[in-house]
């Protein structure tokens, strides 16, 4: 293979689909995880305008342990080689849904999901070295106030759409924590892991909120929160240059402007008991 690689989950829409066709663009050979096979089927018929590459789609629910890990081992054994993984894939539920395996489906999507993908591809990104993980994260993690990662890994209470705010931020401060956490894991040289803050962007990502889908209509029309925009922080952190080396940043959307953990997952001691504990969970969950 001639061409680098780079895994982008969540890619058949919004950020990912935009991230996706500016990797494409720039010579990257794309490797979709997607839920539905119809937006994949159209995203790779899409892609075509602008890559002469292979587009592989590996298909999963993110937001179940056991196919996040399985679909990590099915691009580890197809793929000889991985040179990015974008980590993009959330969703913020208005109110509380709980997967087939007993989690808040918020909680597996945006943290649990992604954290178990990146695992199963960890060697292979080392042995691909130099490799970059991208994770999305959201200023929204600053609506979190609290953190206590082993009731909040597993807390499935019921909310509504007054709390959801919250426990999305909070989703999103577990990608800060558990992103630096692996950043310190891994050596710079070989391995990078940054995420960020790609601002407002009119995607799916709300798209259980009534009337979501005539609003993101009305604000593409209006040009307001363009994923493409969102998205070019995502590319820049996957390919820049001048990143190389940098590893357990947070961004901004904003001239990719260095941004700090809110301070209730700063702390390199939380951010490792949010790190033990989703071990510890993914452990159990395997075993069970």
């Amino acid at each position: 293979m001639d061409r680098p690689v780079a895994v982008i989950t969540g890619a058949t829409s919004g950020l990912g689909r935009a991230a996706a066709f500016e990797l494409a663009r720039q010579g990257y050979r794309i490797a979709a995880v997607a839920r539905s096979r119809d937006r994949a089927e159209a995203l790779v018929d899409d892609l075509a305008a602008v890559t002469d590459a292979p587009v592989d789609v590996f298909h999963a629910d993110l937001g179940l342990l056991s196919r996040a890990r399985r679909v990590g081992e099915e691009i580890a054994a197809r793929l000889p080689r991985v040179d990015v993984l974008v980590n993009n894939a959330g969703l913020h539920a208005f109110s509380q849904r709980i997967t087939a395996e007993g989690f808040a489906e918020m909680t597996a999507v945006n943290h649990l999901g992604p954290f178990a993908l990146t695992q199963a591809l960890t060697d292979t990104l080392l042995a691909s070295a130099p490799a970059r993980i991208v994770n999305v994260a959201s200023e929204a993690s600053r609506q979190a106030r609290t953190i206590a990662p082993a009731e909040d890994l597993r807390r499935t209470d019921p909310y509504g759409r007054r709390e959801s705010m919250a426990l999305y931020g909070r989703t999103k401060l577990m990608t800060i924590m558990w992103s630096q956490e692996l950043a310190r894991r891994l050596d710079p040289e070989k391995v990078t892991v940054n995420c960020c803050d790609p601002g407002f962007n009119a995607t799916g990502l709300g798209r259980d909120l009534p009337g979501s889908a005539v609003l993101r209509r009305v604000l593409n029309a209006l040009r307001i929160g363009d994923p493409r925009k969102g998205a070019g922080i995502i590319v820049r952190l996957a390919t820049d240059p001048a990143l190389a080396r940098t590893s357990g940043g947070y961004f901004s959307v904003r001239d990719a402007r260095p941004l700090r953990c809110p301070e209730p997952g700063r702390d390199a001691r939380v951010q490792r008991d949010l790190w033990d504990e989703t071990l510890a969970l993914l452990a159990a969950h395997a075993a069970g």
